[in-house]
């Protein structure tokens, strides 16, 4: 008499898990529930950072409105007028700040965080909680601020940034090329965090946020900061030769911080009234499917990495015709 022979089990190990299976949250940005069709996901967030890069103007929004906004904010000419003193120089710094709300970069990282105005309880309690993100995020950006702000009080004048050569074609200057090494850093890793939000790699934040579940956010906002390094936004240079002639590190890391904080006070003021208003209806369509948060978060970071690399590192080769072509609008 022969024994019926069992089949034998599958290792655990072994046992995929589809895109769609719950899987334990690792930190902020990464839930652990991720949708199907991620690489569809993926291509399509590429291609609209892609065509973001094609239509945008940043002598639009630089001039056009930061320019004016600046201007009138002031009360005379913010590129003609000398910044007399400290106290014109922190003036200076918080409005440039709110002149360049919506710039590229800002606006990039700002999406980024769209998601996580999905809170519930009271209209009250949904304006306060996203205090909270908004506060770590403000630990991480403070601190990059000051700190590159001291380094230009003390060597700014022999800093790529503090050039005022004109870019000429068929090469970049070393304020060019400063732009896009930290602007290419910020896309990239934008688009790391991206693709872990989708699981397609491993979440970077996955160990420290077991004992710090607030570090993304404050990742975040020293990112934000990082903007500073390599932003060619004219009132910020101007800001910039002002802080590092001062050669007073307490005065530039002080210009800096408030320039950080000025160039997100309308963003996060936005942000704060999309979580009053629409907070419990986007709670409630997260809740009914774990996946779509992981997906905006994805496309949000994605579309921002995208968009931040191309516009800084492919298309600003175009512009110094140092490649032969790149897409543009004809108003871009």
């Amino acid at each position: 008499m022969t024994q019926t022979q069992r089949s034998p089990q599958q290792p655990a190990a072994s046992v995929r898990l589809r895109p769609d299976t719950p899987r334990t949250g690792t930190s902020a940005f990464v839930n652990g529930h991720f949708p199907r069709r991620r690489g569809l996901i993926i291509l399509l967030s590429v291609l609209g950072g892609f065509l973001l890069t094609v239509v945008w103007s940043a002598e639009f929004v630089d001039q056009t409105i930061g320019d004016n906004v600046a201007n009138t904010l002031l009360g005379h000419d913010a590129k003609e007028t000398p910044i007399q003193g400290i106290a014109a120089g922190v003036l200076f710094a918080f409005v440039s700040g709110i002149a360049g709300t919506f710039t590229a970069c800002n606006i990039a990282a700002f999406g980024a965080l769209a998601p996580l105005t999905g809170t519930t309880g009271s209209r009250f309690s949904r304006l306060v909680q996203p205090l909270k993100p908004l506060g770590w995020m403000s630990v991480g950006m403070i601190a990059v601020s000051a700190t590159y702000g001291a380094i230009v009080g003390l060597v700014g004048t022999s800093m790529p940034q503090f050039s005022t050569a004109a870019n000429t074609p068929g090469s970049l200057s070393p304020r060019s090329i400063q732009s896009m090494v930290v602007f290419g850093v910020i896309g990239l890793v934008m688009i790391y965090l991206g693709l872990a939000a989708l699981g397609v790699v491993p979440d970077p934040f996955a160990r420290i946020a077991r004992r710090h579940p607030h570090a993304p956010m404050v990742f975040m906002g020293a990112l934000i900061a990082g903007f500073l390094i390599g932003r060619p936004f004219a009132l910020f240079r101007q800001m910039f030769r002002d802080a590092a002639e001062s050669g007073n590190p307490l005065y530039g890391a002080a210009a800096f911080t408030l320039q950080s904080i000025g160039n997100i006070v309308i963003m996060a003021v936005l942000f704060l009234l999309l979580a009053w208003l629409a907070g419990s209806r986007l709670q409630r369509w997260f809740s009914a499917r774990p996946a779509r948060l992981a997906t905006l978060t994805a496309v949000a970071f994605i579309v921002a990495g995208a968009f931040t690399f191309l516009y800084w590192d492919v298309r600003l080769l175009a512009r110094r015709e140092i490649i032969p072509w790149y897409p543009t609008a004809p108003w871009s």
